[in-house]
């Protein structure tokens, strides 16, 4: 198992929202294909066939658990990450 796959299948399965690294989330979404913008501490990312940006703010060195949340919610709707 890759590390991407380790990474979206820790997200996926939703026990550590508040304990996700910042650096790994923004990874992994540009591994899934978004492109990612910053204006100062905001990160944004947006993926052709999805309609939601997702607007991300580090909160410390790890991701603010509702924002993971949403990327999962994103993950889950549009069906990225492979065939698994």
């Amino acid at each position: 198992m890759g590390n991407y796959d380790k990474l979206l299948f820790q997200i996926l399965r939703g026990l550590s929202d508040s304990n996700f690294d910042f650096d790994d989330l923004c990874r992994l979404l540009s591994h899934l294909g978004f492109e990612q913008r910053i204006r100062g501490s905001h990160h944004v990312f947006r993926k052709s066939g999805v309609a939601e940006l997702i607007n991300l703010q580090n909160d410390g060195a790890k991701a603010k658990s509702y924002q993971v949340r949403q990327v999962r919610n994103i993950i889950v709707k549009y069906r990225l990450g492979g065939d698994k």
